[in-house]
């Protein structure tokens, strides 16, 4: 039963990261725009761990190839995003702290290493996606309380025996 709810879990975090990810806050520069699914992207780390976290992300960017709707690159930007925020949040232990700052800072870096790839100014990049850092830092913490919500009466509901 156990691994019928892990492969669950995922499936459903999976199709929730590729459908935020789809959903984007347009910028003034097109090809910056912000992933609605960043601060999503952070509450998964945090309350489903970074395996089930990294294996979501993963599927998720595969689909978002087949379908044609991300590019290697954007993959890759993705993934670097992704491995920042499980190491700061491994790092401080899932501290709300933690959550509210590794968005942003794993966003930052994402985008220093997307203008090093076109050769384009690191700082605006950054400063383009403000606004996005502001939003994640802001909704990450509200989605943890809703996910560790959802999840305390996920095990309320189910009898423990079934769980083993």
């Amino acid at each position: 039963m156990n691994q019928i709810r892990q492969i669950t879990e995922i499936g459903i975090l999976t199709a929730m990261i590729t459908i935020l990810g789809a959903i984007k806050i347009p910028n003034l520069v097109p090809g910056i725009e912000f992933q609605l699914s960043a601060p999503l992207a952070v509450a998964i780390c945090a309350v489903f761990g970074f395996k089930k976290y990294i294996i979501s992300g993963c599927l998720s960017s595969l689909i978002g190839l087949a379908l044609g709707t991300q590019t290697l690159l954007s993959v890759a930007i993705a993934m670097q995003f992704r491995l920042i925020v499980g190491f700061i949040l491994w790092i401080c232990h899932n501290h709300m702290a933690s959550i509210v700052i590794s968005g942003p800072i794993a966003s930052a870096l994402a985008r220093i290493t997307l203008s090093v790839y076109v050769g384009k100014g690191a700082l605006a990049m950054v400063m383009l996606a403000v606004p996005g850092m502001i939003f994640t830092a802001l909704a990450a913490p509200v989605m943890v309380k809703v996910f560790k919500k959802v999840v305390s009466m996920a095990e309320h509901s189910v009898p423990r025996k079934l769980l083993r």
